[in-house]
């Protein structure tokens, strides 16, 4: 009775460590998933603190943060279901022993901002990072060694369609996301939010102090200014880079600066204040930047003249970089510039395309949604898009889960009717190593 008991405690205390590893994986790799641009920009981040960034060639960290992000959501699945337990438990594990020390290194020299192990969805301090993967580290332990006790909601015959699927549907969705904008937008940017009132610091609140310097070149000689100093039009751009000066309450929106390019005016304000419609045509660098639809684009800003709407480009490049894009593209819209990391935090797609009225974003297109002239019909005021676009999260989440859902229940059914009505015809002694190899 006693020996028992302690295999009921170990039982449970096995596969409650298992759903706590599936909850937090699935979680984890689902937030990364859909932003795979987020990811690729904290590896990148990775990269460049630990001075590796020159050694790696251009694609790998997007393609590789998308077979982590898929590797992590696929090892929650299967912890969930209780499928390729030598698999699931094994990476598991080798993930924890490779995070945590990581989390301890971070804690301790502050390389970068946060750990990006949640995206956007739960910015974590390295702190609470490091006590998390504590945490997660003691859980995989009971469950490999014990994965055996794992119960499984799946027979062992379908297992294999199911962690085949699992897959697919990571890659699909990470690539779906990719060529689109995320489902979910978890950045202060997103859409119905108003700019200037995430810019907001509460009342008696003590500010972050942040300094702009932009670097830029005149005869030959490279001099540093800020917002106070900017010089005349003789100066060419170079660069521009924030850092923070005094830690204080930082509100969600923080860097949001726009810089008329030809003046060096900051006309900021005047475009979140404007009542009218405003675009605003993100290209975090032009010379990184896809011109397939530029025809489109310049079609969007011929409507926005037609219509009296203001219509601005913001880039972090350089006036060479500019110009260049300008002969390629034949572009006549007005440059801003912005700051680089801003740029790629308020949308994933370069170029994207965001519409604003009073501060407001309206809408967010990527470059392969761009509105047309069969959307572009009329004046915005009397266009579903130019209102403000309902988004509903719960919708978003319930038409995710349907489409992976449905399928996996068709292959629960199938697992129902014949696999394991088959194995019910099956003595279980027959039964009974067949299926240990795979454990």
């Amino acid at each position: 009775m006693k020996e028992r008991n302690k295999h009921i405690v170990r039982i449970v205390g096995v596969n409650f460590c298992r759903f706590l590893l599936a909850a937090v994986f699935t979680f984890s790799g689902f937030v990364k998933v859909i932003d795979p641009l987020g990811f690729q920009y904290k590896i990148e981040e990775y990269l460049t603190a630990f001075g590796m960034a020159s050694w790696i060639p251009s694609f790998f960290p997007l393609w590789i943060g998308i077979a982590l992000s898929v590797l992590e959501l696929s090892t929650g699945l299967l912890l969930f279901l209780g499928i390729r337990r030598i698999i699931s438990s094994t990476l598991a594990l080798l993930i924890m022993l490779f995070m945590t020390p990581l989390s301890l290194y971070l804690l301790i020299f502050n390389p970068v901002t946060d750990c990006g192990c949640f995206g956007d969805a739960w910015v974590l301090t390295h702190g609470e990072t490091f006590v998390k993967n504590l945490i997660l580290l003691a859980a995989t332990l009971p469950v490999f060694r014990w994965r055996k006790d794992i119960i499984r909601f799946l027979t062992p015959g379908t297992e294999w369609l199911v962690s085949m699927y699992i897959l697919i549907f990571g890659v699909s969705l990470s690539v779906y996301c990719l060529n689109h904008l995320p489902v979910l937008d978890f950045r202060p940017y997103s859409i119905g939010q108003n700019i200037p009132e995430g810019m907001t610091i509460p009342e008696g609140a003590h500010p972050n102090v942040y300094e702009t310097v932009f670097i830029l070149e005149k005869d030959g000689k490279r001099q540093e200014f800020s917002l106070d100093n900017y010089p005349d039009s003789t100066w060419t751009f170079i660069d521009s880079r924030t850092t923070l000066k005094v830690k204080g309450y930082e509100p969600p929106i923080h860097d949001f600066a726009l810089i008329e390019a030809t003046t060096g005016e900051d006309i900021t304000e005047e475009i979140l204040t404007d009542n009218g419609y405003t675009f605003l045509l993100i290209v975090h660098r032009t010379e990184q930047a896809d011109d397939s639809n530029i025809d489109l684009i310049n079609e969007i800003y011929d409507y926005s003249v037609e219509h009296k709407y203001a219509f601005y480009c913001l880039t972090a490049s350089s006036e060479e970089e500019i110009a260049l894009w300008r002969d390629r593209t034949g572009a006549e819209y007005p440059f801003c510039r912005a700051d680089g990391t801003t740029l790629k935090t308020i949308i994933r797609s370069n170029p994207g395309l965001l519409l604003l009225k009073n501060g407001t974003i309206l809408n967010k297109w990527s470059d392969e949604d761009l509105p047309d002239e069969y959307v572009l019909s009329a004046p915005l005021e009397d266009l579903p898009i130019g209102r403000p676009k309902a988004v509903d999260e719960s919708r978003i989440i319930g038409n995710v889960c349907l489409w992976f859902f449905l399928p996996l229940c068709l292959v629960l059914l199938l697992d129902l009717l014949i696999v394991r009505r088959r194995e019910w015809r099956i003595p279980p002694k027959s039964e009974a190593g067949k299926y240990d190899k795979n454990e």
